[in-house]
C-alpha cells in the first residue's frame, strides 16, 4: 500500500531542505530529531510552523524533512519554502493566500564573496595618506 505524500523543496543561502508531507497529528521531524530538538529558538520554530499555521493544516500532516548546508537560520528558512511548496501540491487553493504571505517566492539573498585586494566582500584595508 502507498503513503500518500507531498513534497517540496526549499532553499535558503547555502541550506537545502527536501520536505514530505505525509497526513498525520502535526508531528514535525527534522532530520530524525523532533522540532524542539532541531531548531534551538521559538522564533525559528514559528518561521517553520508559518505556512501550516496560515493554511490552518497545523494538525493535519506529520512532516519529515531532511536539510544540509548552512546554519539553523538558512536550514528555517527552506524548511518554511519546502513546506509552502508541499501545501500547493496537496491543495492548489491555497497558493493564493500563501503567495499573498510571501512564503512561495525564494530569499535569494546570500553571502557576498571576498574580493581581492579588500578585507573582505566591500571593506577595505585603512587608508593612509602619509
Amino acid at each position: 500500500m502507498a503513503v500518500i505524500q507531498y513534497y517540496g523543496t526549499g532553499r535558503r543561502k547555502s541550506s537545502t531542505a527536501r520536505v514530505f508531507l505525509r497526513p498525520g497529528t502535526g508531528q514535525i521531524t527534522i532530520n530524525h530529531k523532533a522540532i524542539a530538538d532541531a531548531v534551538n529558538t521559538e522564533s525559528l520554530r514559528l518561521q517553520v510552523r508559518s505556512p501550516l499555521v496560515l493554511t490552518e493544516t497545523l494538525d493535519k500532516f506529520d512532516i519529515v524533512a531532511t536539510t544540509s548546508g548552512g546554519g539553523i537560520s538558512g536550514m528555517a528558512g527552506a524548511l518554511r519554502l519546502g513546506i509552502a511548496r508541499a501545501l500547493c501540491l496537496y491543495n492548489g487553493e491555497l497558493r493564493g493566500r500563501l503567495k499573498k504571505a510571501g512564503l512561495l517566492t525564494r530569499d535569494q539573498r546570500a553571502k557576498e564573496r571576498k574580493k581581492y585586494g579588500l578585507a573582505g566582500a566591500r571593506k577595505r584595508f585603512q587608508f593612509s595618506k602619509r
